[in-house]
């Protein structure tokens, strides 16, 4: 080899391990930043007239695991979706209360009932009728409030809803943008590994809305569909439209038109069923939630008012009442319509007639919605009539509650039950699902930067720096030692 082909191959060298120190050094420093991916510099042997001549730099090379890091997008989406009804499990319970809860529905139904046995026992006595009177108004705004939450619960996940779809569509423009930035950058020779993490993040923010299917194309750009084909970005984004609805009422769903649905370049989007578009990320869940969750729950609560409802307008309770008449709790200060009882758990009231505040009397409550005067102090009967109808096991007509009958008391009760194992149900999901998307978590994290290695790899490029500027000064030597001669 001539010393000026040894000069070359030296400075070839130099070049390389100074490169590498490069880019060990740029992993070490980017070790815990989000969504960097460890490089690792791609090196070849250099020839010229079939002689070699060093070594050549081919690129810089992203290390990414394209199969653990779909599978990582996919847990993360599960995630989300599984955190939206949880979260919402655990607010309706907060809203109806444990058993044990002073202010939960079965309290208020018990202290009610205890109530009412008490005026039992001294019909006379002013005092215990108000106290019927006011349980009576407790468990009934008591079931108001906790209509009112599940709609606000509603009203919140579609405020959500129309936020992430404006993140998505965001996302979505941002990663087109960077499409075109890689094609130029790889048209004119320049590295863009940078470009390639950027564009990481944001498909993996936009996994965690929507599972996303990523199809290479030519030149370093990307296509992203959703799980079940639709398309999302191929050269130009697609875009969301949604519109957040306010107030939200029990009465208003996506079905009939009063809710907004999820539209892609205007077209609707499939929310339920195999053909749902963007099942399993948490733009799903919270349309669950808006929809079908807390729907049930509603539905639920009205079958619970309802039968209250019905229990006291029955004819054989109170003598002075016609068919028809309103009884003791009311829709409203109505009586109940079977056709409309969407949203009864927000409307339910005590009569107006047995309260002193609305113009009433307490003493109707001993003898009688419509009675025209006080009868006999002593007389019993109607509290006793009451209690009897409250004890009285009625089969359910709505909601999911099973076919056994049920007194007031178990109505409250299994409500609390369902919305207990839902709630346990949610917690085990999110527990599974946390737990699966860690542990894909943990296997990308090691496929990352592990500072030890690269270091051990910055002293190999030390020594193979070193050799080669020794191999320089060898060179040196020689020509300062021809000259001399």
């Amino acid at each position: 080899m001539s010393i000026s082909g040894a000069l070359s191959n030296a400075l070839t060298g130099l070049t390389a391990a100074s490169r590498s120190a490069q880019v060990v050094s740029n992993n070490v420093s980017n070790a815990l930043t989000d969504g960097y991916a460890r490089r690792e510099i791609e090196l070849s042997s250099r020839h010229v007239g079939g002689s070699g001549a060093g070594v050549q730099i081919d690129g810089v090379r992203r290390v990414v695991d394209e199969t653990l890091l779909r599978e990582k997008r996919l847990a993360s989406a599960a995630v989300g979706s599984a955190d939206a009804a949880a979260g919402f499990h655990k607010s309706v319970f907060d809203l109806v209360g444990s058993p044990e809860d002073p202010f939960s529905l079965t309290y208020q139904v018990t202290e009610f009932e205890s109530a009412v046995l008490e005026a039992s026992s001294r019909p006379e006595a002013e005092a215990r009728l108000s106290n019927v009177l006011s349980s009576a108004q407790s468990l009934t705004r008591k079931l108001n409030e906790i209509s009112d939450g599940i709609q606000v619960l509603r009203q919140d996940a579609d405020v959500q809803i129309e936020s992430e779809v404006r993140r998505l569509n965001d996302s979505l423009v941002r990663i087109a943008d960077l499409n075109e930035q890689i094609l130029r950058a790889k048209g004119v020779g320049i590295e863009y590994p940078g470009l390639l993490d950027q564009r990481q993040v944001l498909i993996d923010d936009i996994s965690d809305l929507v599972p996303v299917r990523q199809i290479p194309r030519e030149n370093g750009s990307i296509a992203l569909y959703t799980m079940n084909g639709a398309l999302l970005l191929d050269i130009e984004p697609a875009e969301f439209g949604f519109e957040a609805s306010a107030p939200i009422t029990a009465d208003m769903t996506i079905g009939s038109g009063a809710l907004s649905g999820l539209t892609l370049n205007g077209a609707p989007v499939p929310l339920t069923g195999v053909a749902a578009s963007v099942a399993g990320g948490s733009l799903a869940g919270l349309f669950e939630v808006r929809d079908d969750l807390a729907v049930a729950v509603q539905d639920n609560l009205d079958e619970v008012a309802r039968d209250l409802v019905a229990r006291f307008e029955d004819p054989g309770l109170d003598p002075t009442l016609s068919l028809g008449d309103p009884g003791f709790f009311t829709d409203r200060g109505s009586a109940l319509n079977p056709l409309d009882t969407v949203g009864l758990a927000s409307r339910i009231q005590v009569n107006d007639l047995v309260d002193p505040a609305e113009g009433g009397e307490l003493w109707r409550i001993r003898d009688g919605l419509a009675a025209i005067a006080p009868g006999p102090v002593g007389d019993a009967s109607l509290l006793s009539n009451m209690i009897q109808v409250l004890e009285d096991k009625r089969v359910p007509i709505g909601g999911s509650f099973s076919g056994a009958s049920r007194s007031v008391a178990d109505y409250a009760s299994t409500l609390i039950s369902l919305v207990g194992q839902s709630l346990q149900d949610g917690n085990t999901r999110l527990s599974f699902e946390t737990a699966r998307f860690q542990g894909m978590e943990e296997a990308a994290l090691a496929d990352r930067v592990d500072t030890d290695q690269e270091l051990q790899k910055l002293l190999l490029v030390e020594q193979a720096y070193a050799a080669n500027a020794r191999v320089i000064q060898t060179v040196d030597e020689l020509m300062q030692l021809l000259i001399g001669l």
